[in-house]
């Protein structure tokens, strides 16, 4: 438990400014009833309880409790006497300080900043709890929230704006190659929200019209003008005729072999899974395919999904697509109709791609992530993943791997 951690506030209980008060710290190796055991001491000596922190490490407990003074002459001599020997005789170390009042209250601005690493080393955790500081932040508390696929940890910080963090952690992130995320604190992070996500090298695995193109042998060619699409180096809509009318003649049939040649990215099931059981919305939209995309919504229990649409005439692929195209915009339109259909406002949906086309979409939503993405996208989003497992991004919403095992467990 860091220094500047602060307990949180036991409802009911207050202390005036002048109040005096004792903050009992107790450390050791942790076994039932140490929690139990110190606030039965406590009682015999007639107090409040203001604040109370507990944190476990590896066996090892830190318990804090901040308390009223007793009354009465040499009252506080004889808790301070009880409450050592009570911790003498499990072992345990006390310490009991003195002052006056509560807590000192937070800073103005309070944000969360998750951190991934893989690993998390000690040079990168203190460069991001010196760039916190170094905008006027204070560290109120820090907690894991995963020890694998990655490591995860929550810096709960005040005293400082959301953006000039975001502004100020950027180029550490890059720098130490760790994953960052700054959002906003506030009752609106445990709202119900909407997550929509691109498909190709983000939900799956696999771009899909190289799938397509690999069974019209043009691999190679179509593969050359996606790159350049993706890194924003082509007009995506140019692109996307170019690159489907060598489609042109393929039998209907291929569309079958191309949905079963589609890989789930890892993490992509434990992501969808958890955020529908918290109530969440998801949906897709995508360059590619409806013939795909339609497929991944029915299997995978998705709430909307957007493509463009390859024309099957008479059986056959015509090298064309129909309807209005899902480009760069096209995907930022389809996130705003989806949070208004599902009565979710935007600054509470959530993004990810890995694109360029998929930056506008990025920008609109209240969170936007770059997972695995190209150089500019990383650095036009609010955060970025760079580790492939798709479930990390549960992490920056504040759930934890525990609570993502405890829900799969309880489902049998």
């Amino acid at each position: 438990m860091s220094a500047s951690q602060t307990p949180t506030p036991v409802p009911g209980a207050t202390a005036g400014e002048d109040t005096p008060t004792l903050l009992v710290k107790i450390f050791g190796k942790d076994r039932p009833g140490i929690t139990a055991g110190l606030f039965e001491t406590l009682a015999a000596h007639s107090l409040d309880v203001i604040d109370i922190e507990q944190v476990v490490t590896r066996g090892r407990i830190t318990l804090c409790a901040l308390v009223t003074t007793p009354s009465g002459s040499g009252a506080e001599g004889e808790l301070r006497a009880t409450v050592h020997t009570w911790a003498e005789s499990l072992r345990l170390q006390a310490e009991i300080i003195s002052g006056r009042g509560d807590n000192r209250p937070r800073g103005t601005g309070r944000s969360h900043v998750t951190v991934l690493g893989h690993p998390l080393t000690a040079e990168a955790t203190s460069a991001i709890a010196s760039r916190i500081t170094g905008v006027g932040g204070n560290i109120d508390r820090i907690f894991r929230l995963a020890k694998y696929p990655v490591t995860a940890v929550e810096f709960a910080v005040s005293g400082a704006e959301t953006e000039a963090l975001r502004t100020a952690l950027a180029p550490e992130s890059a720098a130490l190659g760790v994953d960052v995320a700054v959002v906003a604190a506030g009752l609106h992070r445990r709202a119900q929200r909407l997550v929509v996500m691109d498909v190709d090298s983000t939900l799956i695995q696999d771009e899909v019209i190289e799938l397509f193109a690999a069974h019209a042998g043009c691999a190679e060619k179509v593969t050359e003008v996606t790159a350049a699409a993706m890194r924003g180096e082509l007009d995506f809509e140019q692109s996307l005729h170019a690159r489907v009318a060598l489609l042109e003649g393929l039998d209907e049939s291929v569309v079958d072999k191309v949905r079963s040649e589609v890989r789930l990215t890892p993490g992509a099931r434990t992501l969808i899974r958890t955020l529908k059981r918290l109530g969440y919305q998801v949906g897709v939209v995508s360059g590619g395919f409806t013939q795909v995309t339609d497929d991944l919504k029915e299997r995978l229990g998705l709430d909307f999904a957007s493509a463009n649409t390859l024309e099957i005439v008479d059986g056959r692929l015509t090298g064309r697509v129909v309807g209005e195209v899902v480009d760069r915009a096209g995907k930022a339109r389809l996130l705003r109709r989806f949070a208004e259909e599902a009565g979710v406002p935007l600054a509470q949906t959530v993004a990810i791609g890995d694109g360029a086309n998929d930056l506008d979409m990025l920008n609109t939503a209240g969170l936007g992530v770059a997972f695995n993405a190209k150089p500019m996208v990383r650095e036009a989003a609010h955060t970025a993943v760079n580790v492939p497992f798709l479930d990390t991004v549960l992490y920056l919403l504040g759930i934890t791997r525990e609570e993502v095992e405890a829900a799969d467990s309880g489902q049998g």
